[in-house]
């Protein structure tokens, strides 16, 4: 690509917040026509660089050149009117408005001429890029694929040669990341630059002709990506060797754990976020659960912890119908059950306290006598610190100055500390590094080798199909299928997050 013109480079970008130097020196091109990927762990300096190439921060030294003239960035507006637009991973969508509308919203340069004038501009820019949308379609009514489509529009209709993707399949089927893919090599075959930031190393092979590494801050190394491999750049990104592999357990499955009955529950305006949800779990299983976000993974986790109202069915806990109790009656009843919630410092963990009072949140009730002996939970503390090789000062250190990895290793090592007979995961490795990833699937597979049943909500597909010994997937909150997790595809998984159950398929491959 050396005959290629560069769109961007940023020159030896230094950029500190307090103590904490987020970019040292970090030196990062982006070619004409190029799909060049980001890579880095949790705190290695990704976001921080892409912010200063988009106008949200400024750097504290180094040089930004676009289209090979230095510039100082120092607003959103002046990215975009330099041509560089950002679409991140949370949407920046209003639901009420359409495709159009939303394309249009705050942009001065539409002009006055007519509405119609302006849809047609729109949908020249569709034509250029092999894009499709409904212009017409609410915000609200869209899938995830379709209001990231919206979301490239936006900035393409804005004159943006210069595309930046945060995380940008995170929440797509395989089908839809396909489709984004094609999108993308459409564009870069126009002349944008495209950068994507994600933690998908298979992705990054598939779609990038160049990615870029960072640790720690620094630039660690700059390849083509048809040369170097998946090995290779999680060394990179760590700087050592990781073992990538998951080797699923095959233990013996045991006796039934949980049974889930026609389970509906209900959500805003009487919706069903759950709809007759039915399913048995194992002791010695993990049953993953797929889905595109807002499926009922997260619903379906807290009705069964006792947080989220049942509107009807039924949930047996080794026999017992436990629907209608708290949390703190689950407990009481000696229901053998833990819970790792999505909102890690929301629901799990308090931030403002340290582990030790973090260990008595769940025990606290059961001590006799007014005054609570925190003794019993040092003692647990130091054997999750040290089992789980928790990297904090001491077990006196408020959870909020601990990183991702070693909060979620908190939460995790705290209920399974227990020794439950149910754990019930809800995207325990969302956020982590690769090494902090694989820590949790270790803790996991461990839990099964005991006799544990685990239902684990997850996001990566080839991780469900590794880990996991059956999956089910949601669609709008109904079960569209359970299969088996080695005798599945992600393109099997894809169609039916998508709502096309196994037999559909079969029946549609039949005709």
């Amino acid at each position: 690509m050396s005959n290629k013109t560069v769109l961007v480079e940023m020159k030896n970008i230094c950029k500190t917040f307090g103590v904490i130097r987020a970019n040292i020196d970090v030196n990062f091109s982006v070619y004409e026509g190029e799909i060049h990927g980001l890579l880095g762990e949790n705190g290695a300096g990704k976001s921080t660089l892409v912010n200063m190439l988009s106008g949200i921060y400024k750097p504290d030294s180094g040089s930004i050149f676009i289209h090979g003239k230095e510039v100082n960035i120092h607003s959103p507006k002046h990215a975009i009117e330099l041509g560089i637009g950002m679409i991140h991973q949370h949407f920046k969508l209003v639901d009420v408005l359409t495709a159009a509308e939303n394309i249009l919203l705050g942009y001065s340069k539409a002009g006055y001429t007519s509405k119609k004038n302006k849809i047609k501009s729109i949908q020249d820019v569709m034509a250029s890029y092999g894009m499709e949308i409904d212009l017409n379609k609410k915000i609200k009514d869209m899938s995830v694929s379709e209001k990231q489509t919206v979301e490239i529009l936006k900035v393409l209709y804005r004159g943006s040669r210069i595309l930046i993707l945060d995380e940008p399949t995170a929440v797509l089927t395989p089908q839809e990341t396909q489709k984004l893919f094609a999108i993308l090599r459409n564009l870069a075959g126009t002349g944008c630059a495209i950068i994507i930031i994600t933690h998908k190393l298979n992705e990054i092979m598939e779609v990038t002709d160049r990615v870029t590494v960072l640790r720690q801050g620094k630039t660690v190394a700059t390849l083509e990506t048809s040369k170097t491999n998946i090995r290779e750049l999680t060394e990179l990104m760590v700087g050592k060797p990781v073992n990538l592999s998951i080797e699923r357990v095959n233990a013996k499955r045991g006796n039934l754990l949980l049974s889930v009955k026609g389970l509906t529950a209900l959500g805003e305006h009487n919706v069903p976020v759950l709809d007759d949800v039915t399913f048995d779990l194992y002791e010695g299983e993990i049953l993953g659960v797929a889905g595109v976000a807002g499926s009922g993974q997260k619903e379906l986790c807290e009705a069964i912890a006792g947080l989220y109202p049942v509107a009807t069915g039924d949930i047996y806990f080794k026999g017992e119908n436990i629907v209608g109790y708290s949390p703190r009656e689950i407990i009481r009843r000696g229901v053998s059950m833990s819970f790792i919630p999505e909102d890690r410092l929301g629901m799990g963990l308090v931030p403002s306290m340290d582990m030790v009072d973090n260990m008595l949140l769940k025990d606290y009730i059961n001590q006799p006598g007014i005054t609570i002996n925190r003794k019993p939970a040092r003692e647990k503390a130091e054997r999750v610190k040290k089992r789980l090789d928790i990297q904090a000062p001491s077990i006196f250190t408020p959870i909020r100055k601990l990183s991702g990895g070693n909060i979620q290793k908190v939460l995790l090592g705290r209920e399974i500390d227990a020794s439950p007979q149910l754990l019930i995961t809800a995207y325990p490795v969302r956020g982590l590094d690769i090494g902090a990833s694989y820590t949790i699937y270790e803790l996991l597979k461990e839990q099964k080798r005991k006799g544990v049943g685990i239902l684990y909500i997850g996001e990566d597909l080839d991780v469900l199909i590794e880990l996991c010994d059956r999956i089910m997937v949601l669609c709008y909150g109904k079960i569209t299928g359970i299969v088996d997790a080695q005798n599945v595809t992600k393109e099997d998984l894809g169609l039916m997050m998508a709502g096309v159950s196994p037999a559909e398929k079969e029946d549609s491959v039949c005709k």
